[in-house]
């Protein structure tokens, strides 16, 4: 499967290297010939693949997790999904598609269990995973692919019972995020740095959303180059689409046809910032009340992580800022309804402080709508400042009053910007990062085998 493919800096990177280029059409060197994997484990302890992205702890990961698996299954790589069973009589294993099997673990009580008290049940969740593996042949497993660091504990250890290679994909990192924490969220703990570091050590190779975050596994744990790969994520380009556009988009969804739509869609947590965007809006209003009339703002997601503490906090803010009437929440919705929000929307706003990647920039550009979003992490690759959107270095609402306004004043910008941005997602599909992904495998696995050869030899 043809791919793009480049080296930087000695890391393998598939998709985007530089930060608006053209993917150069390269095949991986020294790779073609080895054998790929036919059956891999993937590990995803703290949220399920069949739950909804945008409550509780689900999210963009659960999205990548499923996306991945099926196009891996597309190219004859068959993918078991272990992740923690959250309510009782869940079947032990559920098809998700052909070639991709979730498979339930009892691990600690059902309910109630929240990310942070997980650690606590990795060892009940070990022992699952090694129930499942005894009932198979040696060799059932040809690598593992841990995500998120409290399934690289697991990973770490399957990997080392099974003698396959390790592949872990951290998706955030606890240095990075209390690098840039928002104000009032807390930070990472001890437990997670060390357990991190542990992981970035022990895995065989290491997969980075973007040349940025493959830099930060180096800079800030230690990572050894070599086993860095960038392979950016992909978006559903058959579900994120243009469609009828966005008067029908609003149509359906009962919006008012000619108002100014910021959308803010994700979880709702200090980490994703909508009280940026709310205070961004009051400004606006503040400065001309005659866009009363013509905005209205939709917060799409439920209240997640060090956001649940306060549940209703964003809702007490839009009163207090005077702006509770333009303000519109609404509970998370399946991906097909997302995408109509997303064509709906005038512009997606992304105030994080820290995004790995951010894939729902890519989603809503591919439905043709501009992103405004913090200048953080994988952003400035997913959205092309100027072109596809506008990136806001820092995160003072005041920048994103200033370019909301731009909107305001040229009307046809969220048209002109919509048509790149649709463009421009176009090189985000999931069959590239699918085959990106495949190729980092095939050459884990061969350097696992030629380590191991060393080694009896």
């Amino acid at each position: 499967m043809s791919q793009y493919v480049s080296r930087l800096g000695g890391r393998l990177t598939a998709g985007r290297t530089a930060r608006h280029a053209e993917p150069p059409r390269l095949r991986l060197p020294a790779v073609g010939h080895h054998r790929k994997p036919r059956r891999i484990a993937m590990l995803s302890v703290h949220t399920s693949p069949l739950h909804q992205p945008g409550t509780g702890d689900a999210g963009g990961m659960n999205v990548y997790i499923v996306e991945l698996a099926k196009r891996l299954a597309a190219i004859n790589i068959e993918v078991e999904i272990f992740t923690r069973a959250t309510e009782g009589g869940l079947p032990p294993a559920v098809e998700l598609a052909p070639g991709v099997l979730v498979r339930h673990v009892d691990a600690g009580p059902y309910e109630g269990l929240a990310k942070e008290e997980l650690p606590a049940q990795l060892c009940a969740f070990t022992h699952g995973v090694m129930q499942a593996w005894a009932g198979h042949r040696p060799g059932h497993y040809d690598l593992v692919h841990s995500h998120y660091w409290l399934s690289g504990h697991v990973g770490w250890l399957a990997a080392e019972r099974w003698g396959v290679p390790l592949v872990h994909a951290m998706h955030t990192m606890a240095k990075v995020k209390n690098a840039a924490l928002a104000a009032g969220d807390t930070p990472e703990p001890a437990a997670r740095v060390i357990g991190e570091t542990q992981i970035v050590a022990a895995a065989d190779r290491l997969i980075a959303n973007t040349t940025e975050e493959a830099e930060e596994l180096v800079r800030y744990y230690d990572a050894d180059p070599a086993k860095v790969a960038v392979v950016h994520p992909g978006v559903n380009l058959d579900r994120f689409t243009v469609g009828d556009g966005r008067a029908a988009a609003r149509a359906r969804l009962g919006l008012p046809q000619d108002a100014l739509i910021p959308l803010f869609a994700g979880r709702i947590q200090p980490l994703k910032a909508p009280d940026i965007l709310l205070r961004a809006v009051a400004l606006l209003v503040d400065r001309d009340p005659s866009l009363r009339r013509r905005l209205f703002v939709p917060v799409v997601g439920g209240p997640s992580g060090s956001g649940m503490a306060k549940p209703e906090g964003l809702q007490k803010l839009a009163a207090t800022l005077g702006i509770a009437d333009l303000v519109h929440f609404h509970p998370p919705v399946a991906q097909d309804a997302l995408a109509d929000w997303f064509r709906a929307a005038s512009v997606l706003v992304m105030p994080s402080y820290s995004e790995s990647f951010g894939l729902v920039a890519i989603e809503a550009q591919a439905a043709g709508t501009p992103v405004l979003a913090a200048e953080v992490g994988g952003l400035p690759v997913a959205v092309n400042d100027g072109a596809t959107g506008l990136l806001v270095p820092g995160h003072d609402p005041a920048d994103y009053a200033d370019r909301l306004r731009r909107f305001v004043d040229d009307p046809h910008l969220t048209e002109r910007m919509g048509r790149e941005a649709a463009r421009h997602a176009q090189f985000f599909g999931w069959d590239t990062a699918a085959a990106g992904t495949a190729d980092v495998y095939t050459a884990a696995m061969h350097d696992h085998r030629r380590r191991v050869r060393s080694h009896h030899g």
